[in-house]
């Protein structure tokens, strides 16, 4: 039985997958910012499944602390439990927010989910990523209408939400890119984007303005639902090889944007990306 670990996994894409994974017979550890939350997702899908292995744990990826304890508990169960192997890292937790707030490191929070709350739990768990397994990040086709903003990259002056979206989901892009350069040939693991396309979730609604969040519930009536949406991550989870290309959508290949391939910005995030976490992947990885 294989294992997989998702995040943002007590709603929309995160909770149709492990809906679908679960029903694969995949052992599915799943994380939920509140225990509530968590409680409700896992008795939905073992309600449809009751012989489904899932298990879930909460956290608050937004801040650090959380990511790092998160990682410590996934960890502990993995050895006791799983033989000590993640097969796949599912990296979903995501958020849009129409006002300028930091977490506890002074971060810009979009920024701090989307971006380095995947890129900090990778790193925590890349003991556990042997040969074959694969990190996957929800991304956005929203990436290929945006640049780095190095001069300001948490939106400090002048804020603005969607811009601070899109930037973040560059950030994935650039971050898989990267990891596939230093990891994918070393260590045979390898990280891929999966852009869902539009979904008909309130990721739009939760945490915006009422233009925001009203705009979003007429937007999100033509999107795909949540299960429709999990298929591709489905579909890489399940290839015996490792699919060639970084970015898909509908189980299919796509080109990014220029920005997504620039080497010289990959590299420069991910060492922004160390100092901001307090990390250094390669005294992480695996000899």
């Amino acid at each position: 039985m294989k294992t997989v670990l998702i995040t943002g996994a007590t709603s929309g894409i995160g909770l149709a997958l492990a809906r679908l994974l679960a029903g694969a017979n995949w052992h599915v550890l799943a994380c939920g910012r509140t225990a509530e939350r968590c409680d409700a997702a896992k008795a939905a899908v073992l309600k449809e499944n009751p012989d489904a292995r899932i298990v879930f744990f909460s956290a608050d990826l937004r801040q650090q602390r959380e990511v790092n304890r998160l990682a410590g508990e996934i960890g502990t169960y993995l050895e006791q439990a799983c033989g000590g192997r993640l097969d796949v890292l599912i990296s979903n937790a995501g958020f849009v927010t129409s006002w300028y707030s930091t977490t506890e490191e002074g971060y810009e929070q979009q920024f701090a989910l989307n971006h380095l709350a995947g890129f900090l739990l990778t790193f925590r768990l890349l003991r556990y990523l042997g040969a074959g397994a694969r990190v996957i990040l929800t991304g956005s086709n929203s990436h290929k209408w945006m640049k780095i903003r190095w001069n300001d990259i948490m939106f400090q002056r002048r804020y603005n939400c969607l811009l601070a979206y899109k930037q973040s989901k560059l950030c994935n892009m650039l971050f898989a890119a990267e990891f596939n350069r230093r990891f994918s040939k070393r260590l045979g693991i390898k990280a891929f984007v999966v852009d869902p396309g539009l979904v008909d979730t309130a990721i739009g609604c939760k945490r915006t303005g009422r233009l925001t969040s009203r705009f979003w519930s007429l937007r999100r009536r033509g999107g795909v639902s949540p299960e429709e949406a999990a298929k591709t991550y489905l579909w890489l989870c399940g290839q015996k090889e490792h699919p060639e290309g970084l970015y898909f959508g509908d189980c299919t290949a796509r080109r990014g944007s220029r920005r997504s391939e620039s080497e010289a910005d990959a590299r420069r995030l991910f060492a922004l990306s160390e100092t901001l976490c307090g990390i250094a992947f390669e005294e992480g990885a695996p000899v």
